[in-house]
C-alpha cells in the first residue's frame, strides 16, 4: 500500500508541475476584456487568498471580488495582476468558480509570476503578477470571482 500512495504522490506533483507549462500553451483565442486583481495570498501547503479588483468589458468596468482556496506554496504575499481576459461573450458568464494554476515567488518587493484561470464556462483569464513578500507559490486552487 505504501508504494501505491508513493506512486500516486509523485503522480499528482508531476502534474501540478506540468500543469503551468501546459496551461501557458493553450491558444485561448481573441482577447474580449481585460482584467486587475489585488489579493493577499498565504500558503504553507494548503493557501487561502482574498482579494478584488475590476473587469473591463466592452468599454464598461465592473467592480469583483476574488477569493480562493488550494494547494501548494509557502509563505505569505500582497499580489498585483493584470491580464487579459478570453472566451468572454455575456457579463454574466465572468462570475462563478475558476481553476487557477500559478507560479511565482517573492522576496521583500521583487516578486514575479504568472497565473492561469479557467471556468467551466469557457473563460480563461491569462495574468502577469507582482508580488510582495516572502511567498514560494507553485500549485493549483479553486477561485470564486463575483460582482460587488
Amino acid at each position: 500500500m505504501t508504494i501505491f500512495r508513493t506512486m500516486l504522490f509523485a503522480m499528482a506533483a508531476g502534474v501540478l508541475v506540468s500543469a503551468p507549462a501546459l496551461a501557458q500553451n493553450a491558444t485561448p483565442g481573441r482577447p474580449s476584456g481585460s482584467v486587475s486583481i489585488e489579493q493577499v495570498q498565504v500558503a504553507f501547503i494548503g493557501s487561502g487568498s482574498i482579494g478584488g479588483g475590476k473587469l473591463m468589458f466592452r468599454g464598461r468596468s465592473y467592480p469583483i471580488t476574488v477569493g480562493g482556496l488550494g494547494i501548494g506554496g509557502f509563505g505569505a504575499s500582497r499580489l498585483e495582476a493584470t491580464g487579459t481576459v478570453y472566451g468572454l461573450k455575456r457579463l454574466s458568464d465572468f462570475a462563478g468558480a475558476y481553476v487557477q494554476i500559478r507560479e511565482g515567488w517573492a522576496l521583500g518587493d521583487q516578486g514575479r509570476g504568472r497565473l492561469w484561470l479557467r471556468n467551466g464556462k469557457g473563460v480563461a483569464l491569462r495574468l502577469a503578477t507582482r508580488r510582495e513578500g516572502l511567498q514560494l507559490a507553485l500549485g493549483a486552487d479553486g477561485v470564486l470571482i463575483g460582482f460587488k
